[in-house]
């Protein structure tokens, strides 16, 4: 496939944003400025950034526990997304969703999840709304290996099949439910072959390379836009941090992640690759990481300026 080199920066763009967010996110917690857990994106990058770059406004995205990344790869405002993690009433839910709650409908991003597996249903039914209403969008559910054990996922798998809804079910395939192995848990090598029990066609990509990320979610939207039902993307990748921010991590060993980290990091991978046969110049990657530096630091400027929710208002906002 051939790449405009308006799409090359975009990508570089959106994943350097993703990882110096979430950088910034981890020293703030650790610091101690930060409420509640975090569960931080990195080394997941190319994952969001390759499918919200095949995304509108008007295509739904619907995140998980670990959604910074799809937050600010679907064009949420980065300013507001700080400050809800800061718990500010600034943020995109007045500071009282924080960072697994986070969500901003103005660009199709339906919210993050605090439940694993919580995901699939709202998902589907966004996508039995936009097939309904007639309308020539997509709805997309990411998870993580571990939800694929959950009811909710082949609840929603099942239905989505059988009405053929324009759903894309993502599997993000970092190697770990939380402190659990997949291969323990989970009864078959890929789990994208799970979905050939509902009739879904799906695809394994490589979730560390953009390039490799972005074409097969092509392929799955030609597929959903052309009425085929339902399509399965399992992303291959591997979970760099924690499960959580201070997680102790004794289920696996420092070596382990640092030789990923090392040797499989996408935007390491993404910068050789188009160094290597002149896509983009050291001078356009160094612009884009300027550019990234200035927005984050006004992003945290904003969150630490604004104000917290008042006690008061703690039921404002909640549906009855």
């Amino acid at each position: 496939m051939a790449y405009k080199k308006e799409l090359l920066e975009k990508f570089y763009y959106t994943m350097v944003k993703i990882r110096k967010f979430e950088e910034t996110v981890e020293k703030y917690f650790l610091d101690g400025q930060i409420p509640g857990f975090v569960h931080l994106y990195i080394g997941e990058e190319a994952i969001a950034t390759g499918v919200c770059a095949g995304l509108t406004n008007e295509d739904y995205i619907q995140s998980t526990h670990r959604g910074h990344g799809h937050t600010i790869a679907k064009g949420a405002d980065v300013n507001r997304a700080m400050a809800e993690i800061f718990g500010r009433k600034t943020g995109f839910c007045k500071g009282k969703g924080g960072s697994m709650h986070i969500a901003d409908f103005s660009v199709g991003m339906l919210g993050a999840n605090g439940v694993v597996g919580g995901g699939f249903n709202i998902a589907t039914g966004a996508a039995l709304a936009i097939k309904k209403q007639k309308r020539d969008n997509v709805s997309v559910v990411f998870f993580g290996d571990g939800a694929s054990n959950r009811g909710t996922f082949h609840e929603a798998l099942n239905m989505a099949s059988v009405w053929k809804l324009p759903v894309i079910f993502v599997c993000e395939n970092n190697q770990w439910a939380s402190t659990t192995p997949y291969r323990t848990t989970t009864s078959v090598e890929d789990i994208s072959a799970r979905a050939a029990g509902y009739s879904v066609a799906s695809k394994i990509v490589d979730g560390n390379d953009v390039f490799d990320v972005y074409e097969g979610f092509q392929e799955a939207l030609k597929h959903v836009k052309a009425g085929k039902g339902p399509f399965f993307l399992e992303a291959k990748t591997y979970r760099i941090k924690g499960h959580f921010v201070g997680d102790p991590e004794m289920y696996r060993t420092k070596e382990e992640v640092q030789k990923v980290y090392d040797e499989n990091n996408p935007i390491t991978r993404f910068e050789q690759k188009v160094l290597k046969d002149k896509m983009l110049s050291e001078a356009d990657l160094e612009a884009i990481k300027n550019k990234v530096e200035t927005e984050i630091k006004e992003a945290l400027k904003f969150a630490l300026d604004s104000e917290f929710p008042e006690p008061s208002e703690i039921y404002d906002d909640l549906y009855v």
